[in-house]
């Protein structure tokens, strides 16, 4: 089985135990701030290797090495091969530091976002921008309703429930 799914069989496992899953997440976590810290003092280095030798790189099990590439992935330059990783497979974690920060603001996580290091990356400004752009890029603007009797919006001159409403 590929490690990928052993990671997410084990971490969202609904028959586990509720506190022993939050005991994971928690260590997780913890983790995954100091490999993001690690990795942000360097950002333009691409780190490289096995899934084996990041884990010992950075101190941490194969599991949470696993849960980690699958995190990143979508934050990289060049996506790693995580549904058929297993130890012995390359991987990169060549990130795109715009895409990172805006990820890790979609996912709410705060304590990566707002990690000290981003702050060597981005002033202040920018880290405002990159925030306020991923918050409203996922918030739904309706258009102005349009009435019957309204001009129709597509410039005829005509009513709308004569143009173009007319098979609404």
């Amino acid at each position: 089985m590929a490690l990928l799914q052993q990671w997410r069989d084990k971490a969202y496992d609904e028959k586990a135990n509720k506190g022993d899953l939050k005991r994971l997440w928690t260590a997780y976590f913890q983790q995954e701030k100091e490999i993001y810290a690690q990795l942000l003092k360097n950002p333009d280095e691409t780190v490289e290797g096995t899934v084996k030798e990041l884990a010992e790189k950075y101190q941490v099990d194969i599991m949470t090495m696993t849960g980690f590439l699958d995190g990143i992935n979508d934050s990289l330059r060049e996506a790693n091969p995580i549904e058929e990783m297993e130890e012995d497979t390359k991987v990169n974690l060549g990130f795109d530091k715009e895409l990172l920060y805006k990820n890790m603001v979609a996912a709410g996580a705060d304590w990566l976002y707002g990690l000290e290091e981003w702050n060597d990356i981005f002033d202040a400004e920018k880290q405002k921008a990159l925030y306020k752009e991923q918050k409203s890029s996922t918030t739904i603007v309706k258009g102005e309703k349009i009435y019957p009797n309204d001009p129709c919006p597509c410039g005829s001159g005509k009513k709308y429930k004569k143009c173009c409403g007319r098979n609404k």
